[in-house]
This record gives C-alpha cells, sequence and structure tokens, in this order.
C-alpha cells in the first residue's frame, strides 16, 4: 500500500518559502517511493475560498481528509496562521480529519513565535480529529540555506514519535475503529 502524504500550504503567496520547508520536511520523513504527494497551495484557491457552497472546495477538503499524512504549513501571521488556512480548515466539521496524522507547520522572522504551530495551530488539528505526534515545527526564514539540515532534524523527531506510537498500536487490545 502506497501511503497518501499532502501538503497544505495557508501561504497568500504561491509557491513560497513556507512550501518549500513542508516539502523538504516530507521528503526527510518519508522513504521515497512509498507514498504519493499532493501539493494544496491555498493560494491557487482565494477565489474559491470563501465562496458557499463549492463544489471544488468540497472535493479538496475530502481529498485531504483521505490521506494518511498531511503536512499544514503556514507562514506567522499575528502571532499564529493565516486567514487563509484557517478558512480552509473551518470548513471541516468536528472530527472530519479523523484517520490523518497532521503535522502543523509554521514558518516566521525570527523565533518570538516558535510555539505558535504547537500552540495555535495543533489545537484546531486535534479538535477536527486528526492526530498531532508532537510539537509543532517552527522554521526561522533567514535560514534557508540550513533548510535540510533543520528538516531532517524535525524529521527525525517526527519520525522517533510515530515509531514508538506503532509499537504501542501493535499491543492495543481495543479495536480499530
Amino acid at each position: 500500500m502506497t501511503l497518501k502524504a499532502t501538503i497544505v500550504v495557508g501561504n497568500p503567496k504561491p509557491q513560497s518559502r513556507t512550501l518549500e520547508v513542508a516539502k523538504s520536511l516530507t521528503d526527510k520523513l518519508l522513504v521515497p517511493g512509498t507514498y504519493k504527494l499532493e501539493i494544496i497551495d491555498l493560494a491557487d484557491y482565494v477565489a474559491e475560498i470563501f465562496a458557499w457552497p463549492s463544489d471544488e472546495m468540497v472535493a479538496l477538503n475530502a481529498r485531504v481528509a483521505e490521506s494518511d499524512l498531511v503536512v499544514f504549513a503556514s507562514p506567522t501571521y499575528k502571532a499564529t496562521y493565516t486567514g487563509l488556512l484557517k478558512a480552509f480548515l473551518d470548513r471541516y466539521p468536528t472530527n472530519g480529519l479523523v484517520g490523518v496524522t497532521a503535522i502543523p507547520v509554521h514558518t516566521g522572522g525570527d523565533l518570538a513565535h516558535a510555539m505558535g504551530p504547537t500552540v495555535n495551530l495543533a489545537p484546531l488539528l486535534a479538535e477536527l480529529g486528526a492526530v498531532v505526534p508532537g510539537r509543532g515545527f517552527y522554521f526561522v526564514s533567514s535560514q534557508m540555506e540550513n533548510l535540510d539540515e533543520i528538516t531532517a532534524q524535525a524529521a527525525a523527531e517526527y519520525a522517533a514519535n510515530l515509531h514508538r506510537a506503532a509499537n504501542i498500536a501493535a499491543s492495543l487490545s481495543a479495536p480499530v475503529a
């Protein structure tokens, strides 16, 4: 079985550094050839994101909810994620992301808001039913020259957390819902 991975980027600028960070993290976390990656750059959907109803957005939300792993990435705006990402996530009902493992990612200019993905985005993802395997990942944009090294370290932490959870899962007595 091929893992379905998705990156959702809430940066209003298309093809942003935030997208580059999310791709690097995903590439470092997953073994090449074991997953299919879909990238959803919400900047490409600005005309539809606030349209209610929107068949295009319903389909996009469904594809994300059917993913095994989703990296939700946003630049830091006013100490939190963008309204663009919030508007996308607001389309889900409670438990709309059950079955998804979600990694919250923020990028920012300095470490002043480093807890943002953990204290702001991770609780929203958990409210939607996703499993968040550790602290959110915060990347300081001025460190792009060290992107591979920094995302490799973050990927190693997520991998360790996921391996520990998999060890527990093998011993669970409760059936999988």
